[in-house]
């Protein structure tokens, strides 16, 4: 069997499962993982014979994915804003409308200024390196109150050689001693606790700490909201990523506590997916 009729095999039975061009793409996938390959290495080998032992290796791995199994958690790793980040059932998986709250918050910083970020529930360090990276002149902070994902966070970190960033075991804000930020960005557990989803495909598989917050998917980010002018900066900004039907209770909680300059960001699918607010407070320039 050539590679190219092992992948066409995978793709059609991938097909029952996950969209066509999806299925195409997730057999490339695991197809490059079992040969260690790039995918142009991949193209032009097409037509080459598949060695038993890699068929093997191949439909091993394509047998988990059929099981459901997040392929992110079989080949170890998600891209994420340009980032090949290791992933793992301890941390969330990164995805791609995530990436809405990275260009919200590169958008209100500025690359000449050294402000201070902080990045609430940080999981693989997605958010927190995303930005990092691409404001190498911020110091961020990064918190988790999983240790094991935490440890996920700081490896992402070593290996892409991001040192703007430091990380905090920590419930939310609880380790954080007061400190202020310009900044804070956070993608927080949202699902309603009951919803069906919880139990289907990929998220049967991720953290549910990480997923479910409360009757109404609200339990968290109100922690968030009602805490946060604690450790905002006069300013500074709260933008928080939610669930498409929440924008409007995540912007009246905004209100609530003071907020100013609400906005809701959509996501490239038109979906309600970031709400922003800023602290209205302003930095005294009198002096007795």
């Amino acid at each position: 069997m050539t590679i190219h009729e092992a992948l066409l095999e995978a793709q059609a039975a991938l097909a029952q499962l996950v969209e066509a061009n999806e299925a195409k793409l997730e057999a490339q996938l695991l197809m490059q993982h079992v040969l260690n390959v790039n995918w142009a290495w991949l193209i032009a080998h097409a037509n080459d014979a598949l060695q038993p032992d890699i068929h093997a290796d191949f439909e091993s791995l394509l047998n988990r994915r059929l099981l459901g199994e997040p392929i992110a958690y079989i080949l170890g790793y998600r891209e994420f804003y340009g980032l090949k980040l290791k992933t793992t059932p301890d941390t969330l998986i990164p995805r791609p409308d995530t990436e809405t709250l990275v260009e919200v918050a590169l958008a209100k910083t500025s690359p000449f200024q050294a402000e201070k970020i902080l990045d609430l529930g940080t999981g693989t360090g997605a958010i927190a390196l995303a930005i990092a990276s691409n404001r190498t002149g911020t110091q961020v902070t990064a918190v988790d109150a999983s240790q094991a994902a935490l440890n996920i966070a700081v490896e992402n970190a070593e290996n892409l050689n991001i040192s703007n960033i430091h990380f905090i075991l920590s419930d939310w804000f609880a380790a954080l001693n007061n400190e202020k930020f310009d900044v804070i960005v956070s993608n927080p557990p949202y699902i309603e606790q009951s919803d069906a989803h919880l139990n289907q495909g990929d998220l049967r598989f991720e953290p549910m700490s990480a997923l479910a917050s409360g009757q109404d998917g609200l339990d968290d980010i109100r922690k968030i909201i009602d805490n946060c002018l604690v450790y905002l900066k006069p300013q500074g900004w709260l933008m928080l990523e939610h669930g498409y039907h929440q924008a409007e209770q995540v912007a009246d909680l905004m209100a609530q506590i003071g907020l100013t300059h609400i906005e809701t960001i959509k996501d490239l699918g038109g979906n309600d997916r970031v709400t922003i607010g800023k602290n209205p407070l302003i930095v005294s320039t009198h002096w007795d």
